[in-house]
């Protein structure tokens, strides 16, 4: 069977899936299921098209890799054929461990368990099944691996996985901000003292991926009618979840069932079997199933959250630079209760408070090294003539209010 296929893919155009095991890895279920999670989540209740997914984004940043490995060679760095595979392996695995509306079930099913540590999970599990070919992949992605860059190209400040979700979720949502020359990025990429580098002529295309980020991140990440479509999904979970330890029998697929009546969190998740193979059972299309029927629950709560979804009639959402005055809080809350009918305890799933943060460049951490001409390395934020570029590093946090229209 000739397992080396051409993918027609709309941000790149054709790409290759370059190796037998590459392939093998693609056909699992564990990585099949990514077909059926959204790469955005809510933001189709902002920009329509917005339904790419995490199987998309992460043939993409496999693309990616394969140009920036080509690209490293073809300027003298050693890249053995392994590891060139290990690389790829590894990027395209990066988000495996992510579930359905993946940050709305990290607050509401699976509290305090990060996506990253069900990614490394699942990749040992896939290294058992493929006889331990995985394990220079997962040392690349660990940042065990003795060449350094390689991990670079994954994890850090300019990675190939946030190459592509930027080029990719600006091309779904037409947020043209977004749009990045990650082409010209990679011609610029090079290696210095095992550190992965751009030369000097590439300062202007990363001030541009720096921007773009944080524009991203305003106009569709930590938009606030998005924000507000997640933190529905989060309360009518936490509500479900509630009715669940209290007894009741909800209408669920099987998986979603297992974590509305089971309490899985950080140190429990990793101890047994069955939670791992129920998260990899879970996908969009359970939490929607669900959703659509619990319109209709006797339980008045439940079902205001879930027709609130179905119907778009989303919170309202105000974000402000202050923390929210408790006395208007306490007034929205009253208000909710009478114009809803429910108990005063009960109008925290209606109107509370949350703060987000936005940063686009993190100094410090996996800095962006620049290789000047005189063979200088100097941090992106020292070589460029962007005054804003230091703006840029400061973590912007906002203050965020919900409560329900009409009152």
């Amino acid at each position: 069977m000739n397992k080396k296929k051409i993918i027609n893919d709309p941000v790149y155009g054709f790409i290759s899936i370059p190796t037998e095991l590459v392939y093998d890895v693609i056909s699992h279920p564990y990585f099949q299921r990514l077909r059926y999670i959204k790469q955005l989540g809510m933001t189709h209740l902002v920009y329509p098209g917005a339904l790419h997914t995490r199987f998309h984004h992460a043939l993409g940043a496999m693309h990616l890799m394969s140009l920036a490995i080509s690209l490293l060679k073809s300027k003298g760095h050693t890249i053995t054929d392994g590891e060139e595979e290990s690389a790829i392996l590894a990027i395209l695995l990066h988000d495996i461990g992510h579930g359905p509306f993946s940050h709305a079930l990290e607050h509401s099913l699976v509290t305090g368990i990060k996506h990253e540590d069900i990614s490394a999970k699942l990749m040992q599990e896939l290294n058992q099944h493929f006889d331990g070919k995985l394990t220079h992949a997962i040392e690349i992605f660990n940042g065990t691996y003795p060449k350094k860059f390689l991990h670079q190209l994954i994890s850090g400040q300019l990675d190939l996985d946030r190459m592509d979700y930027l080029n990719r979720d600006s091309f779904f949502t037409g947020v043209s901000e977004g749009v990045i020359s990650f082409d010209r990025i990679i011609k610029m990429f090079n290696v210095y003292d095992d550190d992965l580098v751009i030369e000097e002529k590439g300062i202007y295309s990363i001030e541009k991926f720096l921007i773009a980020r944080r524009l991203m991140y305003w106009q569709v990440y930590l938009h606030k009618t998005v924000i507000s479509g997640e933190m529905i999904l989060v309360k009518l979970l936490e509500r479900a979840k509630q009715l669940s330890a209290e007894g009741e029998d909800l209408f669920a697929a099987p998986s979603l069932n297992y974590f509305l009546k089971n309490d899985i969190n950080e140190e429990n998740f990793f101890e047994q079997q069955d939670n791992l193979e129920h998260f990899t059972n879970l996908d969009d299309q359970d939490i929607y199933a669900a959703v659509k029927v619990w319109v209709k629950h006797p339980d008045k709560i439940l079902s205001t959250l879930c027709k609130m979804l179905t119907s778009r009639n989303l919170y309202k959402v105000e974000m402000s630079n202050e923390i929210v005055d408790v006395d208007r809080l306490s007034f929205l809350q009253n208000a909710a209760v009478d114009l809803l009918g429910i108990k005063p305890e009960e109008a925290n799933y209606f109107v509370f408070t949350d703060s987000i943060k936005n940063r686009a460049y993190n100094a410090g951490v996996g800095n962006i090294k620049i290789l000047m001409k005189n063979n200088d390395i100097v941090d992106i934020a020292k070589a460029s003539d962007l005054s804003n570029l230091e703006s840029l590093q400061k973590t912007v946090e906002k203050y965020i209010l919900c409560y329900p229209r009409g009152i």
